[in-house]
């Protein structure tokens, strides 16, 4: 029996397209929307910002060194953050499974990110009774050490942890935990293969 849900953030609970940034960025520098990945990759400065190895103001002065950004500290930040589109999931289906489930968010993202996501959409975390974010922890997914504080949130043993992830590296290296996990394609999928697992939300289900 399943005693928690473990949900991914991005393209799982919210969509978001990191183009979006990239075009807004376009027009503070003289690089392409398309290179600025580019030249982020070999730095790693994402990924460390990631990790909480690096602080959102060295961040930002290294991020503007090396694109050559001529932009204000708070207008990147607005940039940076624009990424976010959408809602996946209802909010009645994180309620019903929070009253039945420990519900725990598990995610890779940045303190800029997350500061974003806690402004625009509390009424979604609030049903979280944990969020293990990634620059908090100081790993990434895949690494194993994110999966165990995501389980030791979960309070409960592996096998009895849901999770979905949109990347399916991620969800196979929760695999190897002895965590149930399924990639996530669309909200209707993901919600008949927890029906198929005997996890249910709705209110007149929870009532039975």
């Amino acid at each position: 029996m399943h005693k928690a849900i473990l949900f991914d953030l991005g393209k799982v609970l919210i969509h978001f397209d990191f183009r979006i940034g990239y075009d807004g960025l376009e027009k503070a520098c003289s690089i392409r929307a398309a290179e600025i990945p580019k030249r982020l990759a070999p730095t790693g400065l994402v990924e460390r910002f990631e990790c909480g190895q690096v602080e959102p103001r060295p961040f930002f002065d290294e991020f503007r060194r090396i694109l050559g950004i001529e932009l204000e500290y708070e207008r990147f930040c607005e940039i940076w953050s624009s990424i976010f589109t959408r809602v996946l999931l209802p909010e009645a289906m994180l309620e019903g499974l929070a009253r039945r489930y420990r519900l725990v968010l598990l995610s890779n993202t940045n303190a800029l990110h997350f500061s974003m996501i806690r402004q625009w959409y509390p009424h979604l975390l609030r049903h979280f009774h944990a969020l293990v974010l990634s620059y908090e922890v100081g790993a990434l997914k895949p690494d194993e050490r994110i999966f165990h504080a995501a389980v030791s949130a979960a309070q409960c043993a592996p096998g009895e942890c849901f999770y979905t992830d949109d990347i399916p590296a991620y969800v196979a290296a929760a695999r190897v935990k002895g965590i149930d996990a399924v990639v996530f394609e669309s909200p209707e999928q993901i919600q008949e293969a927890m029906r198929a697992r005997g996890i249910e939300w709705e209110r007149d289900a929870i009532r039975s």
